[in-house]
């Protein structure tokens, strides 16, 4: 009798063992796509604040004139950087790009003093670049603005591409991992369909039934999201001992919300699963419990 008692504690420590792998192995998966998503919305933010756009002004507006527009422009909400180029500084770049001095040739100073910038990622687009140009050229000093319209047309265009992709990835990956996880706890609980068959029959309410199960579940969730976080973790450290400049794009809010929605979506599913399947053996009857 003891030999069995043991040998049926074994086989469901295994059995929780096992559920608890394979629901950690889902999540994994599915925290996976999350990085990807979220760090492919955080390379586009960085990508669209990478253009420049440059101004430049004419040779009368002096150079006092020229640092109270920096510091109305960096007034503006949509200007993320920026940088004032006077003409000194201009000459001294052109000295070092062609190797001699071109005011020897020309007599004069021939490179205009500019200011360059750069938009933060809501603004990098050809609708905001264009009215936020239109809005600068009214100051009858600014000379032109120039800004690479092509290449954020088709860098936008790409980016939308790439996130629809990943975002239809993520609903079906969320799918199967639902289906994966139900299949996973179903079985837990189907080898004692016949216990609650037992408990029906014997008169406990079905909510008396069900919340051992639900209670299990919610620390199986919470134990394979831990174990599905510290793989992450371990793996996004050492991509980072080899790329320290993944920070860029991926930062810790969404190290955090990823973590979170591992952990979260661990517990929930699991205890949603184990709901629905418990429901499932409670409405059989004891003749279909043999059929199955």
């Amino acid at each position: 009798m003891g030999k069995k008692r043991k040998k049926t504690r074994n086989r469901g420590g295994l059995q929780v063992i096992t559920l608890c792998i394979s629901t950690a192995m889902v999540l994994i998966l599915l925290g996976l796509v999350l990085l990807t998503v979220f760090t492919a919305n955080n390379l586009s933010a960085y990508m669209k604040q990478t253009f420049t756009v440059t101004m430049l002004l004419g040779d009368d507006m002096s150079e006092s004139e020229a640092k109270q527009l920096c510091q109305k422009l960096q007034q503006q909400p949509y200007i993320s950087e920026l940088t004032y180029i006077s003409k000194t500084a201009a000459l001294k770049e052109g000295k070092e790009a062609l190797g001699a001095d071109p005011s020897e040739f020309v007599g004069a100073n021939p490179f205009p003093a500019s200011v360059e910038f750069s938009l933060k990622s809501d603004y990098a687009n050809s609708d905001s670049l264009k009215w936020i140009a239109k809005e600068l050229q009214q100051n009858p000093k600014i000379t032109e603005i120039t800004y690479p319209e092509d290449l954020i047309d088709q860098v936008n265009k790409t980016l939308r591409k790439i996130s629809f992709v990943l975002l239809v990835l993520a609903g079906l990956l969320l799918i199967v991992s639902f289906a994966l996880i139900n299949n996973t706890v179903r079985l837990g609980i189907y080898a004692r369909r016949f216990s609650i068959h037992t408990m029906k029959l014997v008169g406990a309410s079905w909510s008396f039934i069900r919340w051992p199960f639900i209670r299990r579940s919610i620390w199986l969730g919470l134990v394979a999201g831990i174990i599905a976080d510290s793989v992450l973790a371990i793996g996004l450290y050492l991509f980072y001992l080899n790329e320290p400049d993944m920070m860029t794009v991926l930062n810790w809010q969404v190290l955090t919300i990823t973590g979170v929605s591992v952990l979260l979506f661990g517990v929930l599913i699991t205890m949603f699963c184990s709901w629905l399947s418990v429901n499932k053996f409670l409405r059989m009857k004891a003749g279909e419990l043999y059929k199955i």
